[in-house]
């Protein structure tokens, strides 16, 4: 598993600190991205987080949740967070507006191995939301294109209206990363693939000895995605997914993520398959 980014050595990871709202974009249906900006300077400056990490987003009177930051790691302007209306807290955060403030705890866990993977060609397989976590990692390899071979998206949603950040696949194509989209169930004026993500896979011939996948999506389509890179002789080691249920504290004391020696908030939430694989095909996983 990669290192997480050293957090300040006064920041305390129970601390909450106060940040204002500067932009709200709606992206689909229930979903709108959150651009914060930390009310202390001091919090805005230091504060640094690896591409699959997640803050705590508290809301006064309904609790905190765990969200994924799917800004770009080198821009220090603001920090975003892609949320879907899910529960109390989400539906808390969708009621605010522009100027209003929440409180941001973290950042915690595992990060995708964009660090680690240079010198590779690198398959990003994600499906609805599952994007979101994966944003700052398309980002971070962009940012350092050279130091990659060929990157590819494939990318589902159930509808064409539910892809997300499709106004920036011109500039991520334009940084030679390849696009594949699908959606499960085709609109008036939709050409593109009607089908799973897994099946994209059939697009492309990929090169096992220097592939590494990452996903994140639904546990059904990350199943098989994963038994599709497999079948491509894709090692284990180069597999990575991200198990993002249950986590409460991020701290790895309440119990809720635990999943056999693993505490998804503080061990992943990414995890290569390798450490995925005996718990991966349980119902309550």
């Amino acid at each position: 598993m990669t290192a997480l980014m050293e957090k300040p050595p006064t920041s305390s990871p129970w601390m909450a600190h106060s940040a204002r709202i500067v932009n709200i974009r709606a992206e689909v249906p229930s979903v709108a991205t959150y651009d914060l900006s930390f009310d202390d300077p001091s919090i805005a400056s230091s504060y640094r987080f690896a591409p699959g990490q997640f803050n705590m987003l508290y809301m006064p009177g309904f609790g905190e949740s765990a969200i994924s930051i799917s800004s770009d790691p080198s821009q220090r302007k603001f920090l975003s967070h892609t949320i879907r209306v899910a529960g109390n807290v989400t539906q808390a955060i969708a009621r605010q507006n522009v100027d209003d403030r929440l409180a941001v705890r973290g950042p915690f866990g595992s990060s995708w191995p964009v660090e680690s993977c240079r010198g590779q060609d690198v398959v990003f397989a994600c499906g609805g939301i599952g994007l979101a976590p994966l944003r700052p990692a398309i980002y971070e390899v962009m940012n350092h294109r050279e130091d990659y071979g060929r990157v590819i998206l494939l990318y589902g949603a159930r509808t064409p209206s539910g892809l997300l950040y499709t106004s920036e696949y011109d500039a991520w194509r334009a940084k030679d990363v390849e696009i594949e989209v699908t959606v499960d169930i085709g609109e008036a004026g939709w050409t593109g693939h009607v089908g799973v993500v897994p099946l994209l896979f059939y697009q492309h011939r990929l090169q096992a000895d220097r592939t590494t996948v990452m996903s994140c999506g639904p546990e059904i389509m990350m199943r098989f995605v994963v038994f599709e890179a497999l079948a491509r002789k894709i090692r284990p080691e180069n597999i990575y997914v991200s198990m993002e249920r249950n986590m409460s504290c991020a701290m790895g004391f309440c119990g809720h993520c635990q999943i056999g020696p693993y505490f998804v908030c503080k061990d992943g939430p990414v995890f290569d398959y390798r450490q995925a694989e005996p718990f991966f095909n349980l119902e309550d996983f």
